[in-house]
């Protein structure tokens, strides 16, 4: 680490919040993966039932994103350069599961499968710059 240079205080700040944002995707898919309570409250009989008939690739795609993510993101806090790897695995991953999602059904709404892709590219484009800089190394 020490051929490293000092990432300004703005990588901190976006690496915590990658880290909140990828722990909460964790938080979503055990919650589903769990069929938990808190998962049911959100969510229509139908949407439910949407969920449940899904491919299992899709549960995969959706498990590899958000763990990828999130070990990725603790990757970044370590000032590891292979969180680059893993965010690039994670998008791969979120790709597959949006292409599903915008292809195959109807989602209700775009807004946060949109804002799962677009954090996900940008997580990925970060990681790959903070390499560039060499604050990741």
């Amino acid at each position: 680490m020490s051929n490293l240079i000092k990432p300004p205080i703005w990588y901190w700040i976006v690496s915590v919040f990658y880290l909140l944002w990828n722990g909460m995707g964790v938080n979503q898919y055990l919650q589903q993966a769990y069929n938990t309570e808190t998962y049911r409250s959100q969510y229509t009989a139908e949407q439910l039932e949407a969920a449940a008939n899904m491919p299992s690739w899709i549960m995969g795609a959706f498990a590899i994103a958000v763990f990828f993510a999130f070990l990725g993101s603790i990757l970044l806090l370590l000032r590891k350069k292979f969180a680059y790897i893993m965010a690039l695995v994670a998008l791969i991953a979120v790709i597959a599961q949006m292409s599903y999602l915008f292809f195959a059904t109807q989602p209700t709404s775009l807004i946060l499968p949109i804002t799962v892709l677009v954090l996900s590219v940008l997580f990925m484009w970060f990681s790959k710059h903070a390499m560039k800089k060499q604050w990741i190394g």
